[in-house]
């Protein structure tokens, strides 16, 4: 399977040390973060878990063409988990039981948020994954948008069998995306291997790509990339927002958004049926302090 695509650094990349972040060179509006542990099966070290928080709290928000992501892997997997040899993620050694508590919490809280960032980026994250995706691999793919993988794919919700229970995102998202089924928790409690059928039977990725993985991503995200991407961001915010709350409070919520929204400019161009494709323009770079 080839993992080679063409693509430029991004202005974010020299800031990184454990991830490739660059655009696609057919596309400029497509950004591709790429997890570049190679002889570690991309397994994530505390460096490597901020700057994927980093990284995706600032794409999406530049004002620089970002309309979608490609989130994949670089060597023979998507990413094996943590790095349990990294130092920063062990327990302060002080005696007292609660005041080691106190000291590694802050700790587990900063590892959630890293990753929803993921999920709180405004444009569609798509994950793209391939060997194995195991332990922190699925804290991090729940918060895609979507999800592919190819045919050789090894999940596993692999906590339960190093002596924990997943605290970043799987046990809050998993069930959430597949359906509270007596699998689901099967899989949680057993840290069991499911395979790239599996995933795509209960609904954990969209299609599994028999030929070329990337190739497959990529289309997806330029697809998306050619939309408006008022609409396109406008969805995925409801998308959240919905998931988290009723359904009249989500009706209520997408009410007042497209109540804005429906004023722009790209819905005039979308409906311009013309034959040629509807050119919007970029979104602005957020305003902060």
């Amino acid at each position: 399977m080839s993992m080679e695509i063409s693509t430029i650094p991004h202005s974010l990349d020299p800031e990184v040390e454990f991830l490739n972040v660059t655009v696609l060179k057919q596309n400029k509006n497509v950004v591709v973060v790429t997890l570049a542990c190679r002889r570690k099966r991309n397994a994530i070290n505390a460096k490597m878990w901020k700057e994927i928080g980093y990284v995706f709290s600032k794409l999406g928000r530049l004002g620089d063409g970002c309309r979608a992501i490609l989130l994949m892997g670089a060597g023979s997997s998507f990413c094996a988990g943590i790095d349990v040899m990294d130092p920063m993620f062990q327990m302060a050694t002080e005696d007292d039981v609660a005041r080691r508590a106190m000291s590694f919490m802050p700790k587990i809280l900063d590892m959630q948020h890293c990753l929803t960032q993921v999920e709180r980026c405004p444009v569609p994250v798509i994950c793209a994954m391939h060997g194995f995706c195991v332990g922190a691999g699925i804290d991090l793919s729940c918060c895609a948008d979507i999800r592919l993988c190819s045919p050789e794919t090894i999940f596993s919700v692999r906590e339960v069998k190093v002596g924990l229970a997943a605290d970043v995102g799987t046990l809050q998202r998993f069930p959430k995306i597949v359906g509270h089924s007596s699998r689901i928790r099967e899989l949680c409690f057993t840290g069991s291997n499911f395979d790239a059928d599996e995933a795509h039977r209960i609904g954990f990725v969209s299609r599994i790509a028999p030929n070329n993985l990337i190739e497959d991503a990529v289309k997806l995200c330029c697809d998306i990339a050619a939309l408006s991407p008022v609409a396109v961001t406008s969805t995925k915010t409801s998308l959240n927002y919905s998931r988290d709350h009723t359904v009249q409070e989500g009706l209520e919520h997408i009410a007042l958004h497209n109540s804005i929204a429906l004023q722009s400019e790209d819905l005039i161009k979308a409906f311009a049926m013309d034959g040629t494709k509807p050119n919007f323009e970029e979104l602005l770079p957020h305003s902060k302090l």
